[in-house]
């Protein structure tokens, strides 16, 4: 087989850490060919950091390029929509860095559009992919904690000051930002669609939410109870708790380690790259890409463990959580 032929979509932070992940993976399998991005000189500056052979300016002609097969979108969240769709337009795959889109009207047309050109096309929940979540996922599955009650998800870091997270016309917000991951975490441990949502949060002058309370109720009787925040360093974990104990996740969006039912700690360390990273654990975007290579492989356009449905159940919850603190984009009218 020869290796899967990725293309970046922006070259941006998000972009570096997702290049240095897949040379954590051999390169019999994983080949990055072309970076683009809104300026040429960022594309090529990208380009000979990670030993890429071709920069573009602009997205069309990373669009166009016959030697890509997939497209990691790691642009700013109102570009994901517009770009996810060019590339789809041209026959290529997708990886797009979560929030998929801006809310659940244009992730249905981007993935319907995926559907009706037989193309693989993910959201990005890299945390599901890591070791530490596919065990938690074998230990629900298996009666492990018995019968789940309650998953708990605080997220928060002093964030002031970021643009892509203050700024309205970036699609900022902890909404967007963190709260995809902590409802995918509630989610991915409660197994179903909530019956009833309450959220509370602040806003910042731009209008986008600066934190976030919410309560979510489950069929079974259920609850996930999540805290996203921009304004202060939360403690970061996810406890799933069921009536026969609980796991914690630690540093849950990306972890690598985690107390099991009994209490014993169980870790699954990283490998390191050549190059630094901006983010924690980014090294762990690699079980991400390596599942996108074995779902092209077997001819899958979805990845079970991040569907099309969950994509756009995420993305109901995040309208609704907005809606109820009052946060409002352009792209809702």
């Amino acid at each position: 087989m020869s290796p899967l032929r990725w293309g970046i979509a922006s070259a941006g932070k998000i972009s570096h850490d997702f290049c240095c992940a897949l040379s954590t993976l051999p390169a019999d399998d994983h080949s990055v060919v072309a970076v683009a991005a809104r300026s040429l000189a960022s594309a090529q500056d990208f380009a000979k950091l990670h030993n890429i052979p071709t920069a573009y300016e602009g997205y069309e002609k990373l669009a166009r390029d016959p030697n890509v097969d997939v497209v990691y979108i790691g642009a700013v969240n109102p570009a994901h929509f517009a770009i996810g769709m060019l590339m789809l337009d041209h026959g290529k795959h997708i990886l797009c860095e979560k929030p998929l889109c801006m809310n659940e009207k244009q992730s249905k047309k981007l993935l319907d559009h995926a559907k009706s050109k037989k193309l693989f096309c993910m959201e990005g929940l890299w945390s599901r992919f890591f070791p530490a979540y596919q065990y938690v996922k074998e230990r629900i599955a298996n009666g492990d904690l018995g019968e789940m009650q309650e998953v708990t998800v605080n997220f928060g870091f002093d964030l002031r000051g970021i643009e892509r997270l203050e700024k309205k016309s970036l699609g900022g917000g902890t909404i967007l930002d963190l709260g995809v991951y902590v409802i995918q975490a509630s989610l991915w441990g409660l197994k179903s669609t909530p019956t009833s949502i309450k959220a509370e949060g602040k806003l910042n002058s731009e209008g986008v939410d600066m934190e976030v309370k919410a309560i979510m109720e489950f069929p079974n009787g259920a609850v996930a109870k999540v805290h996203t925040s921009a304004l202060e360093q939360l403690d970061n974990l996810a406890t799933f708790r069921g009536t026969k104990g609980s796991i914690v996740l630690h540093q849950f969006w990306c972890a690598i380690k985690l107390v099991d039912v009994d209490g014993k700690v169980k870790e699954w360390p990283l490998p390191k790259a050549k190059l630094d990273i901006n983010f924690f654990n980014s090294e762990g975007f690699r079980f991400e890409a390596e599942a996108v290579r074995k779902c092209l492989q077997n001819g899958l356009l979805e990845h079970p463990d991040a569907t099309h449905e969950e994509s756009l159940r995420i993305a109901r919850i995040q309208d609704e959580f907005r809606k109820q603190v009052g946060v409002k984009f352009d792209e809702d009218n």
